[in-house]
């Protein structure tokens, strides 16, 4: 018996995992079992199909569900099969393949990787302004240009706005400077490589002959660039199944663009289309809910879902007071439902559309004593002053780190210029060797004056010392002991003076959040260095460890998930809270683009809407067996309460009749705790 017929599928999935013809789309509603669709294909295609694993590759968005994958993959086969096999997300691949072709796109193999942090620091320096909002618009516009691959001339050709028109002229400037720094950002890792294919038919043959079969995950998330790097894998052959669904295409902001999947419909008139409308996560309740919301947007390929999950929970529909009214409610109802349904914290989730709205639920689940994640949000990792402060570290381990260097170097100011930075590059390039060694080499004085290699050299002679201090001795000196890591990070932070640096960018008060994040972090890695008897080097080592775990959401813990809708995409929960579906927030309607005209404002507010309900059946569709939602008659705005509505969606849901009156219009702040008390009490 074949593995696809012994595997319990049902008989769409079968036919997805079977169809071997030709190019396969197959759309697979929430809930539907896509992953498992992908992962069974893979091992058809491995254990009865005689392809070599080597020969496979499965593409997905995030490292979290490449992970997935590959370990359902190897308890379906034998893991010795396995070898060669690649599923990683898009930008891993980039990653491989722009290794291996770097010489095409002019980058030695150990080309540096900016984040858009680092990003952000090239276009800070040729816009010369710290407006954040300004910074942020530029760099967004032209990570959609790369995007869609779109060059800068291109880029000079289309611009429009007064934004786009600032945006290019940066955009040239901006390549030229990663250019010389032997460096590429987050978006080339799929632009280049597509690049590089379309110039050079013998590189773009040599890839197609390696990858035999290649399935793609969530590829109504793909962006002109990924579309066309699929295209160049395939060839004329155009093995591959594409696996996407419609109605939860929710990131047309950062490029990605639904008309992707229809294209592939006329690009591959042969395509398979297979629709996987069977949800195994749901209630029926549920789902026709989640149909009836999305009815309201223009379908590009008909289907409906549907559940054997029974009828299911009512879904209920509270009007709250404001914001802290709700917070507190949800965490009520969420221990008490606990305590009902003797469920575990992690069965539950709450939800809502932005970062901003975490802040007053966090403190209502403190309040109550409930442990809770959040993600969609910052990392303390991710901050701007802790990342300068690692800069330094990680440049002190490693001397390579280009990235590291260029942050360290330049944070706080000391006299090197952007113009500076791009000639040492320059000539690093040239002598295929990092900044940090270029800075030392004579060979450097010809294309430098004093003035510009003066406080690149004392700012290499500083790093010298610290390593030194910190046990790596100088060339042709013996090992010699290291002095204790505490006293490095003092003396590190008093040389370079970070405290009075935070303090003349910033106000007072997010100048003294900052450096209190810098004093958490520094006393973190003293007493990590005490208790483990770890030296700078090996701290260094183990701080990029944690980060690197940190991102990778390993083991999910017995607590409530606080999420963004957009972060929530692809789990799922036996109960949901969705909070804040009021018109403005959910929908969320975005600044008006002033500079477009009355049409133009009026398509794209259509657009956006139909983006908001996709992420709106998103959200219905997380729950497994009871949705909440809420909204707030008012709700806190920049210091002022603004009066809000229901959104549109709630009645799109056809819940409008079925909702609950505002459980505690009128209650004092007393009468509420009273009802906390006693709800505590029951629960204990």
């Amino acid at each position: 018996m074949s593995i696809a017929a012994a595997s319990g599928m049902n008989q769409t999935q079968r036919e997805a995992v079977l169809y071997l013809d030709g190019p396969c789309l197959v759309l697979a509603g929430a809930g539907s079992g896509k992953t498992r669709v992908i992962t069974q294909k893979i091992a058809y295609l491995i254990r009865e199909c005689d392809y070599a694993a080597k020969n496979i590759v499965a593409l997905t968005f995030t490292n979290k569900a490449a992970r997935e994958m590959d370990e359902r993959v190897k308890k379906l086969i034998d893991p010795a099969l396995t070898k060669g096999l690649t599923i990683s997300t898009f930008h891993s691949l980039g990653v491989r393949i722009l290794r291996e072709e770097a010489q095409h796109a002019g980058l030695k193999p150990q080309f540096s990787i900016f984040d858009s942090d680092d990003a952000m620091a090239i276009v800070q320096e040729l816009l010369a302004t710290t407006d954040r909002s300004r910074l942020r618009t530029v760099q967004q516009t032209i990570s959609l240009w790369k995007n869609g691959l779109i060059d800068p001339d291109g880029a000079d050709k289309i611009a429009s706005t007064p934004n786009e028109v600032e945006a290019a002229k940066v955009y040239r400037s901006y390549n030229a400077t990663l250019a010389a720094y032997q460096a590429v950002d987050f978006d080339d890792l799929i632009t280049v490589p597509a690049q590089i294919f379309e110039r050079h038919p013998e590189v773009r043959e040599k890839w197609q002959k390696r990858v035999r079969y290649l399935l793609v995950d969530e590829y109504q998330d793909t962006n002109v660039c990924q579309y066309r790097l699929v295209q160049y894998l395939t060839g004329q052959r155009a093995m591959f199944t594409a696996v996407g669904d419609d109605d939860q295409a929710i990131y047309a902001w950062r490029g990605a663009t639904i008309e992707n999947l229809a294209k592939l419909t006329t690009d591959y008139p042969n395509i398979k289309l297979i629709k996987l409308e069977q949800n195994y996560r749901s209630s029926q309740r549920i789902l026709a809910a989640a149909n009836q919301v999305i009815s309201n947007n223009p379908k590009l390929f008909e289907k409906k879902l549907w559940s054997e999950h029974g009828t299911g929970d009512a879904i209920t529909v509270t009007s709250m007071t404001n914001d802290e009214i709700e917070a507190e409610n949800v965490a009520m109802k969420i221990s008490a439902a606990r305590f009902e349904k003797q469920a575990q914290w992690k069965d539950f989730a709450i939800l809502y559309r932005g970062n901003h709205q975490a802040r007053v639920v966090e403190q209502a689940m403190r309040n109550l004593h409930i442990p809770y994640t959040i993600s969609g949000g910052q990392s303390f990792f991710d901050k701007a002053e802790v990342r300068d402060v690692l800069s330094y570290l990680r440049l002190i381990a490693n001397e390579d780190d280009d990235p590291a260097f260029i942050r360290a170097a330049t944070t706080p100011k000391r006299g090197i210029g952007q113009a500076t930075l791009q000639t040492l590059g320059q000539y690093a390039g040239e002598r295929k060797i990092s900044l940090f060694t270029a800075l030392f080499e004579t060979g450097l004085e010809s294309r430098l004056g004093v003035r510009q290699l003066e406080p690149l050299r004392m700012f290499g002679d500083f790093i010298n010392r610290i390593q030194y201090r910190a046990g790596k001795p100088k060339p042709g000196e013996k090992l010699h002991a290291a002095e204790p890591a505490a006293e490095i990070l003092d003396d590190l932070l008093g040389a370079i003076n970070y405290e009075r640096y935070l303090y003349d960018m910033f106000d007072e008060k997010p100048a003294q959040s900052r450096w209190q994040n810098v004093l958490e972090l520094v006393g973190w890695l003293k007493r990590k260095s005490e208790s483990s008897e770890l030296g700078l080097f090996d701290l260094v080592q183990h701080v990029a460890l944690v980060t690197m775990l940190e991102r990778g959401e390993e083991q999910e813990p017995d607590a409530v998930k606080l999420s963004t809708l957009h972060a929530s995409k692809g789990l799922e929960y036996p109960h949901v809270y969705l909070l804040g579906v009021e018109e403005g927030l959910l929908p969320h309607f975005g600044r008006d683009d002033e500079e477009s005209g009355a049409d133009g404002l009026a398509d794209a507010l259509t657009l956006r809407i139909q983006e908001e309900r996709r992420l709106m059946y998103v959200g219905i569709t997380r729950a497994q067996r009871s949705l909440h939602l809420s909204w707030c008659k008012k709700r806190r705005r920049a210091r002022e309460d603004v009066t809000r509505e229901p959104s549109r969606f709630i009645e799109e849901m056809g819940l409008t009749d079925k909702s609950m009156p505002d459980q505690d219009a009128g209650m004092s702040p007393k009468n509420r705790l009273d009802m906390l008390k006693a709800m505590l009490n029951k629960s204990a």
